[in-house]
């Protein structure tokens, strides 16, 4: 089974920690979750995945390099869902093709999504549930009615995540920057049937924002969030601190949190998620919030 990663977005809603890091390399419990998606497919027994890169991608390159059975592609220029998938097509195998959105913590079974498309005789299956904040797709019992809201039909989110047959790619121009959405509208107009498996039950989160990132590591810290095998080794306490992290004299950790390889004297932690390198003021209090860098100032 292949596979494709899609991970060359810019992540514009989570500056300036985006600066420092590709979104799909911000780590989960001190993993980037990138690593974690790669090892979760092939855990599911998908052996040839693609991922894409364009915003920091010698960072994503260097994280990728020595996974067997992952290929990157740098994209000089941004190329978008659509104009990124064309790109990997000479890539690609005769056989469907599972996408996933390289920002995305889920509990999708991607194994079953991926032979649910491959029992139909259809070009698309895209993975739906309802989720009030992003509920733009106009659906009708078993496939897609509409990409918007005008459209009689219950309304649904799309996950990230779909499969399909990678010939229908070969209509869009190669290097031209597109929209996977707007394929798929032209293929409704064109009569074709987009097939949505329901995936109601699963948790999901697109990690999109800081607040969302945190409240990730909450529910999994805390038992809210399912976790996957691929970081349950990490689960054994609430307040998550790597080993060779250096907190000295009478710092402390309250509630939850994640922190990397960091250096701090007397610092109170509560709710925090803190990355790899961070060296933390003296004396100084951090709650609710990620800290990607070294802080300028005292707070």
């Amino acid at each position: 089974m292949q596979a494709m990663i899609l991970a060359a977005g810019f992540g514009t809603r989570l500056l300036p920690h985006t600066l420092i890091r590709p979104k799909p390399l911000f780590p989960i419990l001190n993993i980037p979750l990138l690593l974690l998606t790669v090892q979760r497919l092939q855990h599911s027994g998908f052996d040839h995945i693609i991922v894409n890169c364009h915003h920091l991608r010698e960072q994503i390159s260097k994280a990728m390099a020595g996974c067997e059975g992952v290929t990157v592609i740098e994209e000089e220029l941004i190329l978008g869902t659509g104009g990124g998938l064309r790109n990997a097509f000479p890539l690609m195998r005769d056989e469907p093709l599972f996408i996933t959105n390289g920002d995305i913590y889920h509990t999708i079974d991607c194994k079953e999504l991926y032979h649910f498309h491959t029992q139909s005789r259809v070009n698309v299956t895209l993975a739906m549930h309802d989720y009030a904040r992003f509920n733009t797709v106009c659906v009708a019992g078993d496939h897609v009615a509409d990409f918007s809201h005008d459209e009689a039909g219950q309304m649904l989110a799309f996950t990230g995540l779909h499969v399909i047959n990678p010939d229908i790619l070969q209509t869009l121009e190669k290097g031209r920057e597109y929209c996977i959405i707007d394929l798929y509208r032209s293929l409704l107009k064109s009569g074709e049937r987009l097939q949505i498996m329901r995936v109601d039950n699963s948790y999901w989160t697109d990690m999109g924002t800081t607040e969302d990132y945190l409240s990730l590591h909450e529910g999994l810290l805390t038992g809210k969030v399912p976790v996957w095998r691929e970081i349950q080794h990490k689960m054994h306490k609430p307040f998550l601190v790597d080993e060779d992290a250096l907190l000295t004299g009478m710092s402390s950790t309250h509630e939850w949190g994640s922190v990397g390889r960091v250096t701090g004297k007397n610092v109170s932690l509560a709710r925090v998620v803190i990355w790899d390198g961070v060296q933390l003021p003296e004396n100084c209090e951090f709650q609710d919030q990620l800290i990607s860098s070294t802080p300028d100032r005292r707070k």
